[in-house]
């Protein structure tokens, strides 16, 4: 039987209880919202595995992770995507660097995805009337500025009981460039 997994760029708890609450002021306000319940983390992507299959894909992920170097992530403002997503986003300079990572990611991760990340940014709601998004806006007024090193990825498991993906492991980055051939030969 095959289960659904994410991989993920997952913050440190502080940032994660700070879209926790605003998650939870959100939800006074219009009620349920998708994503309401998940924990603040940035895609990288998801897919479909056998359980059997899990432990070589983690040696794969601790493989490209080791080549991953880590990088100051800067969130500073509130964004949308067109399909009701409200989210924080991250500033130029974080946005190119979490690209650059996500990139790397899903042109070495050698599973078949069914969903793979190119905008990096961290959620706050999904699937919102353009009416939650003006509310969302008028909440979030004040100013952001929230930062954290990203510095290792986290692999879930999605959990059909909860409805929810839940961490199982995290990679950390260890900023070991492989050699290349311009490197010169390493004997």
């Amino acid at each position: 039987m095959q289960n659904r997994y994410s991989i993920v760029i997952s913050p440190p708890d502080e940032i994660i209880a700070l879209v926790k609450s605003m998650k939870e002021a959100l939800a006074k306000e219009i009620g349920w919202f998708h994503s309401k319940n998940s924990l603040a983390h940035i895609t990288i992507n998801e897919f479909m595995a056998t359980e059997n299959e899990i432990e070589s894909i983690k040696k794969q992920l601790y493989n490209i992770c080791d080549a991953i170097q880590p990088k100051t992530v800067s969130l500073d403002h509130f964004d949308t995507f067109p399909n009701g997503a409200f989210f924080l986003a991250p500033d130029e300079v974080s946005k190119t660097n979490l690209k650059h990572i996500l990139k790397q990611f899903n042109q070495s991760f050698k599973v078949k995805t069914l969903f793979k990340n190119s905008e990096p940014h961290l959620t706050i709601g999904r699937q919102l009337k353009s009416e939650h998004i003006t509310i969302a806006y008028r909440l979030f007024s004040n100013p952001i500025a929230i930062q954290f090193v990203s510095d290792s990825i986290a692999l879930r498991l999605f959990n059909p009981t909860k409805k929810q993906f839940e961490i199982i492991d995290r990679f950390d980055f260890n900023d070991n460039p492989k050699p290349t051939l311009e490197q010169g030969r390493l004997f």
